[in-house]
């Protein structure tokens, strides 16, 4: 049976990924029930010039078209956090399930998915939150760009 540690697992070596590439490490992977990676994608903003392909966007879109009844049993895994559009797209999509990596550097819409029937699950996962903070304190300016901030 998939697990959530192996689900992670790939959403942070998408994140790894990106980071090697010169981009934002965030990283996604969208699961089956029965355990089918269905895609995975990391943060493309930077590399693609693009305002909106954040890891979860990426990951959706490396799934292609998939029928509603094939979201509907699926966990969306990325390794922080997601803000309000990834969000947006689970709840889209009616992703039942999105499990996280941390979010200490990062608060998104955690509330918003969970006031909507996702089932918000937060991995702490030391990995993850040491390679964001890492990239945070080497670029703060794309990262902030990445979030929609000013930097401070």
């Amino acid at each position: 049976m998939f697990d959530d540690e192996e689900g992670m697992k790939i959403a942070y070596e998408e994140a790894l990924k990106g980071y090697e590439e010169g981009g934002i490490p965030i990283g996604s992977c969208l699961v089956h029930e029965d355990g089918t990676v269905l895609g995975r994608g990391h943060n493309m903003r930077i590399q693609k010039g693009s305002p909106t392909l954040h890891g979860e966007i990426s990951c959706l879109e490396n799934c292609g078209r998939l029928k509603a009844e094939v979201y509907a049993k699926c966990t969306l895994y990325t390794t922080l956090s997601p803000c309000s559009m990834c969000s947006g797209s689970a709840l889209l999509f009616k992703i039942p399930r999105l499990v996280m990596g941390e979010n200490v550097n990062f608060q998104g819409a955690e509330d918003w998915l969970q006031k909507n029937g996702v089932e918000v699950i937060n991995l702490k996962n030391e990995k993850c939150e040491k390679l964001m903070a890492k990239f945070i304190e080497e670029r703060p300016g794309d990262w902030y760009e990445d979030i929609g901030e000013s930097e401070k």
